[in-house]
Parts: structure tokens; sequence; C-alpha cells
């Protein structure tokens, strides 16, 4: 009877185990990168993608680039510059700035030139070339195609909360300057709400 007592103990405790280490997995799917998903409400790549796509497609139906095109016979070449992020929260404004040199670029309205950090990057290559490469496939300094323009901008956030809701307010705001007279030619803004529920939480 012990016996039999101590083996149904064993069984059970086998069983809890086994019970916990099921309910301790983790399970992974996947899905598709352009899909929205939302967990914590903060900004993530659906909003960075987003908003990129319309701020730049509203920015190329502007009079300042068929005013370029007419003035100078070609289009204008542009760079993106600092995005800061003067938000609550921490937001990689690196994917957001390369989201929007996508949208430029793939719209083919628009030439588009390498980042500051790029050039240097370049520059040393070039360096480089100038002591190590043939001259036939020596590609000389002084060459860079100026910017006529710099895109820039930054992304703020208000809160709302009270007791286990929470609002959340996201504005960004672009520019585009041409860089001959510092002359402001284009102003953005698009703004995205959030309302986030946690039951039984306060903020």
């Amino acid at each position: 009877m012990l016996k039999t007592t101590n083996n149904l103990i064993s069984l059970l405790i086998t069983a809890v185990v086994l019970a916990g280490l099921s309910a301790c997995g983790q399970q992974v799917t996947r899905v598709e990168s352009d899909s929205v998903t939302d967990l914590s409400g903060n900004w993530n790549d659906t909003d960075s993608r987003l908003v990129a796509d319309e701020m730049i497609q509203d920015a190329l139906s502007r009079s300042w680039l068929t005013r370029f095109n007419r003035e100078q016979g070609k289009p204008p070449t542009v760079i993106v510059g600092n995005v800061r992020n003067l938000s609550h929260e921490h937001i990689n404004t690196r994917t957001f700035i390369a989201d929007m040199e996508r949208a430029l670029i793939n719209s083919g309205e628009v030439d588009f030139v390498a980042s500051s950090q790029e050039r240097e990057e370049i520059r040393t290559e070039r360096k480089d070339q100038d002591l190590h490469a043939t001259d036939e496939t020596r590609k000389a300094m002084g060459q860079e195609t100026g910017a006529d323009f710099m895109l820039k901008g930054t992304i703020n956030t208000i809160i709302d909360a009270i007791s286990g809701e929470q609002v959340r307010f996201y504005q960004v705001d672009l520019t585009l300057i041409d860089l001959a007279n510092n002359r402001k030619v284009w102003v953005g803004q698009k703004k995205i709400k959030k309302t986030i529920e946690k039951s039984g939480l306060r903020w």
C-alpha cells in the first residue's frame, strides 16, 4: 500500500513539473514585416513607416518641387538631416530617417545624397584609393554632388492618463529647408493618437 502511495505521489509530482515547464514555454509566431502590431502602445515600426510614407508623399506634392524643376531644369537633390526625439520614450530615429530616405529615393522625384556620417566613410575610402587604387579606377576627391535641400524635424509626445486608461499623442514635425538661403519651402505635420487600457492597474 505504501509503495502504491509513493508511486502515485511521484506521478503527481512529475505531472506538476511537466505542467510547469509547459506553462513556461515560449511560443514564437512569424508575421509579415508590414503587419500592424501594437503591443505596448509605444511608437513602433508601423508608425515609422506610415508617417514617413504619408509625409514624404505630401512634401513631394507641393509647389516647391514643381517650381524647382521649372527653374533649374533638373530634379532637386535632397539630404535628410537630424530628426530629434523630444518625446517621453526612447525612439530609434534612425529607422524613421531610413523610412523617409526610402520613400524619397523610391519616388523618383528627387536625387538623394549620403548623410554626413556616410560621407565620412566614403571620403576615407577615397583617401585610401589615392594611395592604393590604379589611375583608371581611382575616384577623385572634390566631385561630390551638393544637396539643394535638407529635411529635418522633431518627434514630440503628450501623455494624458487616469486610472487604467492612457492616451498617447504623437506629433511629428518636418521641415524642408533650401540650403542656398535657409528658406523653408515645406513644413509638414503628422499626428497619431493611441488609447491604451490596462485593467486593474494605475499609471
